[in-house]
């Protein structure tokens, strides 16, 4: 099981010129499809007198979710090229996307691939790379009079309380790293009265 990954802080660029075409790059940080296609609506958006507009991204710990788009370009000229260098960084929850500004001179597809990978190449150069932990989310309900010992635990395994709600019954959402949950789970179970749902969201 995965329990740490490498991805970017924050956003970089890099660009690379051939011929008269400009290949300008942006490597960003995802957790989500939903996150990646609304970043790329806005480039193409912003970058609207572009001829391409292409990316590949790779998602999850494990990097269980990749895709590669040509965006028009010869097919795997432009989004296995960005997709390689994801993946030749070792990372993940990372989207490159890439903008072409045609020069009048045809790169065939050796040229395209080459600008495509080198301008990839130099954003994710220029990114800053993180080591990030796997967490996992729990959610706990539990009573009033829980709450002193249901808070130590918390505090005591470093777990980030993401979402809380004390009505009737008080719930709270957190989140923790992959290999503190076993000893936050089993100290929770010896509290009585606490519900304990993993992968809560």
């Amino acid at each position: 099981m995965t329990e740490s990954y490498k991805t970017i802080k924050t956003t970089s660029e890099g660009t690379y010129k051939e011929k008269g075409s400009k290949f300008m790059a942006f490597a960003l940080p995802v957790n989500s499809v939903d996150e990646v296609k609304e970043i790329v609506r806005n480039y193409r958006k912003e970058y609207y007198d572009a001829r391409h507009v292409c990316y590949a991204y790779v998602l999850g710990p494990d990097k269980s979710e990749s895709r590669a788009n040509d965006d028009g370009e010869p097919s795997g000229t432009a989004g296995r090229p960005i997709l390689g260098q994801i993946n030749s960084f070792g990372l993940t929850n990372v989207l490159v996307v890439v903008v072409r500004y045609f020069g009048g001179i045809l790169l065939g597809t050796g040229g395209l691939a080459t600008a495509y990978k080198e301008a990839s190449a130099d954003a994710l150069n220029s990114a800053e790379i993180i080591d990030k932990t796997v967490e996992n989310s729990i959610s706990i309900q539990f009573g009033y009079l829980q709450m002193n010992d249901v808070m130590r635990i918390v505090k005591d395994t470093n777990a980030r309380i993401t979402k809380q709600d004390f009505d009737n019954v008080c719930k709270i959402d957190v989140s923790i790293d992959q290999h503190d949950m076993p000893v936050f789970i089993s100290k929770m179970e010896k509290i009585g009265g606490v519900g304990i749902d993993v992968g809560g969201d």
